[in-house]
């Protein structure tokens, strides 16, 4: 099968007729440009949506009345839920009287961590972690991040959570 003037075409050529003197290439040059351009287009809005998203964050949640104020002695905890029912968090009473919450789930691989009443430290037993209760800061351990600290009203005698603080 000759491609002369008088030739028939095979079925191929009938089904997929590109001209190749007509087609348009692409050079290398071109094809590193467009891919530069993309590349820094798609770092600029992932940067503009991180930026945007953390501005426009909700820091506020629902207040959920969480116990008596007067329920938690000092060097005592209470676990409770907050934001969702999926989310377990601690409310401590420090030995100073302040009232302090965190995510009960800890930082380094989501174990909860626990209180031990008049200790000064949350404890997670998968890794042997500990944070500080006055700041959830990590201690111990392999958690590097603090707990994310849940926000507290005291409203009539009731202790309320009203955000998270990450």
């Amino acid at each position: 099968m000759s491609d002369g003037p008088g030739a028939k075409a095979p079925r191929w050529r009938l089904d997929f007729p590109i001209r190749w003197d007509e087609d348009h290439y692409v050079t290398r040059r071109e094809l590193a440009k467009f891919l530069a351009l993309g590349s820094a287009l798609l770092a600029a809005a992932t940067g503009s949506v991180a930026l945007l998203g953390d501005r426009f964050r909700p820091r506020g949640g629902p207040a959920v009345r969480i116990a008596d104020a007067a329920a938690i002695a000092p060097g005592g905890s209470l676990l409770f839920r907050y934001p969702t029912d999926g989310d377990p968090c601690i409310l401590l009473r420090l030995a100073d009287g302040r009232l302090v919450a965190y995510s009960q789930v800890c930082t380094h691989l989501s174990c909860a961590v626990v209180h031990e009443p008049g200790s000064t430290d949350l404890f997670c037993p998968c890794h042997h972690g500990w944070f500080g209760v006055a700041d959830g800061r990590p201690l111990a351990g392999p958690p590097r991040r603090r707990l994310p600290r849940i926000l507290l009203e005291e409203r009539r005698g009731a202790i309320f959570a009203v955000g998270v603080e990450a």
